[in-house]
């Protein structure tokens, strides 16, 4: 073969898996991805160690379960806040801030063992139960990713930014797993070789913190500027026009008494008031900005959402891990080595996946890759033996994460730009909530010994959810284009 048939392979290769559309994109792109894999790699190493950290410190199931349960709720509260201001405070601080509160929860759960405590640090800090997003990051970036990456390579990027997330999570899990083992092997107490890992998880706040303030201002919302601009183009055309109107009363005097004259003036003042509104507007009435047809797609994707977090929460990563360490009795290296391969292939997945979204459609692709791994995932808890219940847990995320991207970049097309974050902040304010519901049903069942029931219902609630998105959204088309054309048509009119 010859060279040039080569690069042509590589280079086909290289587009199908998107590297290019990542090597062209911004430096803030490759920042938000670089930040995304410090702290899911954070999350990774924690998760892994949290219910057994609990456990060593006294706590029972059901209070461990507690614990999630609040952390997820109070996450809601935060979570919802932060995005709903995140655009008029600024994307950028908001990063910074929740770096900020990463940092101090990894310093508090290092040197307190106050469960109460804990509690508060988790829910005002940045600590993940379950290994994977919380907070306000995930939405704010999503927004901001979409904000800078044009359409036609969108799935591209958001495959990327999910594949940084499932390597940061391998990589913190599997580096966890055997830190602490070496730690426990060189005579450390359970306790004290878990807090090392959450003075790891507060360093790494800082490392994020410094990669939000590198952050340019491209990542700001541009809609508010433009829309403030328009309105100043068009005050200033309707402040020529009423004067010269007035120039031209003065002129023909009859014209005050014109009927048609006098109603002309209060519309253009009354079409003034409706442009300066936008401007006006309070922070937190976001939500009742966005468009009603948006508003119906959100109600239905919210409650197709609701149902996979609610399973999800069911069988979050830190009670899988907690899981098989009760019953098979697995070590710590082993339960990151474990994990370390289930992100690799979910990583992998991934990839693969924006590959197929051009073939198949967005939709398509979210379910028939996510339905197989929902069957998987009831499988986990059935046999007796560990290499098997260890090779359905690989099967089920080998799948799991290939409708992530799909789902982001679908979630981003079907409303309109300037709504993103706030849609994106909401939805992941829904499926927190909802997620947070779990975790105190699997604490009860574990502590009756009934771990296995939680992995069947959540397995069938995630078919659910993949059947009902299919049938709600197939053939689903976005709102971007729509978008385009109105904000064309407002160009030419300020040219006209």
């Amino acid at each position: 073969m010859s060279s040039s048939k080569i690069t042509s392979v590589f280079s086909s290769i290289a587009t199908e898996l998107g590297i290019f559309s990542l090597l062209h994109s911004p430096r803030d792109t490759k920042l938000l991805c670089l930040q995304r894999f410090i702290r899911l790699f954070a999350y990774g190493a924690s998760m892994l160690i949290l219910a057994l950290y609990l456990s060593s410190l006294g706590t029972s199931d059901a209070r461990i379960g507690l614990f999630m349960t609040l952390t997820l709720l109070g996450d809601v509260i935060i979570s919802f806040l932060l995005t709903l201001v995140a655009d008029s405070l600024g994307r950028r601080r908001i990063l910074m801030l929740g770096a900020g509160l990463m940092t101090v929860s990894g310093v508090v759960f290092a040197l307190s063992d106050h469960y109460w405590i804990l509690v508060i640090a988790s829910i005002v800090g940045v600590i993940s139960p379950s290994g994977n997003e919380i907070g306000p990051f995930r939405a704010i970036e999503e927004s901001t990713l979409a904000h800078l990456t044009p359409k036609d390579i969108r799935s591209d990027i958001f495959a990327w930014y999910t594949l940084m997330g499932s390597a940061g999570t391998a990589i913190g899990t599997i580096t966890c797993g055997w830190l602490v083992q070496a730690l426990l092997s060189g005579g450390w107490s359970d306790v004290r070789a878990y807090r090392a890992v959450f003075g790891i998880y507060a360093v790494l706040g800082l490392v994020k913190l410094g990669l939000s303030v590198m952050l340019s201002e491209n990542c700001e919302p541009e809609p508010p500027k433009q829309e403030y601009q328009e309105v100043v183009e068009m005050d200033d055309a309707d402040a020529r026009s009423l004067l010269s109107d007035s120039e031209e009363e003065e002129a023909d005097p009859s014209s005050r008494n014109d009927p048609i004259q006098k109603e002309t003036q209060p519309d253009r003042m009354s079409q003034k008031a409706q442009q300066e509104t936008p401007s006006k507007k309070s922070t937190f009435s976001a939500f009742s900005s966005i468009s009603p047809q948006s508003r119906s797609t959100l109600i239905k994707l919210c409650l197709l959402f609701a149902v996979d977090s609610g399973a999800s929460g069911l069988v979050p990563p830190t009670w899988i891990t907690y899981f098989f360490t009760r019953k098979f009795n697995l070590p710590e290296g082993q339960l990151g080595t474990l994990f370390f391969v289930t992100s690799i292939v979910a990583a992998v997945g991934t990839l693969a996946a924006s590959s197929i979204a051009r073939r198949i459609g967005l939709i398509k692709t979210m379910v028939l890759t996510h339905l197989p791994s929902s069957i998987f995932l009831a499988l986990i808890p059935l046999p007796p033996q560990a290499w098997l219940a260890m090779t359905f847990l690989i099967l089920r995320h080998s799948m799991s994460s290939m409708d992530q991207a799909p789902r982001q970049a679908f979630l981003s097309s079907a409303v309109l730009p300037n709504e993103r974050t706030a849609v994106m902040g909401i939805v992941n304010v829904v499926k927190t909530l909802s997620q947070s519901v779990g975790p105190v049903g699997t604490g009860a069942l574990a502590g009756v010994g009934k771990f296995w029931i939680a992995f069947l219902i959540a397995g069938a609630m995630k078919a659910g959810y993949d059947l009902g998105l299919l049938k709600m959204f197939l053939g689903f088309r976005g709102r971007e284009g729509e978008e385009v054309g109105k904000r064309g048509r407002g160009q030419e009119r300020g040219q006209a």
